[in-house]
């Protein structure tokens, strides 16, 4: 059933933008999980132990204190020693970490790059209707690739 449906009586005015599809995580889903969910996906088939460092980007990170990358390391049992990072507290998050990651692969370095975000909106609001909940993983590397950045 669509959100329309549910909401309409509570703001009309939502007809303008009620079309398409949004994704929305399952209740209990965050955007760390769905980062681990999405690492594990780029990862089918490859060998973990040549990664030399993991990238998590999001603005909707679960914890304030906590190093979310090394939490995903964690659960896709890579290296203890790899490097990790979070990017967050602005929308470019993402485009941060894959530029980070762009500069250490042409040093030679494999990094994972996860961008996550369950973005929480007002229920009956237009953003309700605009954003949706998703995660994307990258491997980049110099070696075995499948696209070339210039």
């Amino acid at each position: 059933m669509s959100i329309y449906q549910q909401i309409g009586w509570l703001a009309p005015a939502l007809i303008m933008v009620a079309q398409g599809e949004r994704s929305m995580c399952n209740w209990d889903e965050d955007s760390l999980t769905m980062a681990v969910a999405a690492a594990r996906d780029c990862l089918t088939g490859m060998d973990k132990g040549k990664i030399d460092a993991l990238y998590s980007a999001s603005t909707t990170m679960p914890f304030a204190d906590r190093l979310h990358a090394g939490i995903v390391a964690t659960a896709l049992n890579l290296r203890e020693d790899i490097g990790s990072a979070d990017f967050s507290s602005t929308q470019r998050a993402g485009t941060t970490a894959l530029i980070a990651a762009l500069e250490a692969a042409a040093n030679g370095k494999r990094v994972l790059v996860t961008a996550s975000d369950r973005r929480e909106t007002r229920a009956g609001s237009f953003y309700e209707m605009w954003f949706g909940d998703g995660a994307a993983s990258l491997l980049l590397g110099n070696q075995e690739v499948v696209a070339e950045f210039k």
